[in-house]
């Protein structure tokens, strides 16, 4: 499908561009005089007290302040496991945001001008079942990954950051982390409930509520390949992002002065 690879590369632009300027940043730089050099605050020191809820053992955080990121922590240490119930809680809190209604919007506005699945049709209607279609899949996928095998095999959803390291290590580290997992008692398994769960997820979409042509299984198999890739893209930039925050923050204090 032309809109799951339009997706993909879009993300995989971004992302790279992010990473690689984060990469360039990590060189030494220049000794300047202690007396000239801001001094840091608190945020840029340390992760926003309010992206944990403790409480939860979710997060509060969103990627470059936007996309829901509720399922990745940092520096966190040991935490108690996720129950059944704070999976689906969290998983509907993040499938349900008020941003991914534009970025499906977006989506669906790719897809109609390149009319793929042309079974959808064009002009409102047909930019209405994609838009439909593409807020499905994305849920649909959520609580199979995140919650609903979850549950069921004892895996924990989450992500814990790396956070130590070179860049090489670090970005190993969260591609890993596609196929590996930890389950509710601590132990690492292979991650059946993204690999599985992404894979049921894109034959319940493709068989049920997607054009006729495009029911069949090379389609779906391109589908979940296009659903792991980007989330693999999506754990990278994850793993990175506080690394980009404090960045953004020290830029701010350097404006400010």
């Amino acid at each position: 499908m032309k809109s799951f690879f339009t997706r993909f590369v879009l993300c995989f632009s971004i992302a790279n561009l992010l990473l690689l300027n984060l990469s360039a940043q990590q060189a030494p730089a220049p000794d300047v005089p202690a007396a000239h050099q801001p001094q840091p605050t608190d945020k840029s020191k340390s992760p926003d007290p309010k992206s944990t809820d403790k409480n939860q053992g979710t997060s509060n955080d969103r990627l470059f302040y936007t996309l829901p990121n509720f399922l990745t922590l940092e520096n966190t240490g040991k935490v108690p496991p996720l129950t059944a119930g704070q999976k689906f809680k969290v998983v509907t809190r993040g499938s349900f945001d008020y941003i991914l209604i534009p970025w499906y919007g977006f989506l669906a506005g790719i897809s109609q001008a390149e009319n793929s699945e042309p079974g959808y049709g064009q002009g409102a209607q047909g930019y209405g079942k994609r838009f439909g279609a593409y807020f499905a899949d994305g849920t649909i996928e959520n609580y199979f990954t995140g919650a609903v095998l979850p549950s069921l095999l004892h895996q924990d959803p989450r992500f814990f950051q790396e956070s130590q390291g070179g860049f090489l290590h670090r970005t190993e580290y969260a591609v890993s982390r596609i196929f590996v997992t930890r389950t509710d008692s601590g132990r690492e398994q292979f991650n059946y409930s993204e690999i599985v769960g992404s894979a049921v997820a894109s034959a319940i979409s493709t068989y049920s509520y997607h054009p006729k042509g495009d029911r069949n299984l090379p389609n779906t198999a391109s589908v979940w390949g296009s659903q792991v890739g980007y989330d693999t893209i999506t754990i990278v930039v994850k793993e990175f992002w506080p690394d980009i925050r404090r960045k953004l923050a020290k830029k701010k204090q350097y404006a400010s002065q």
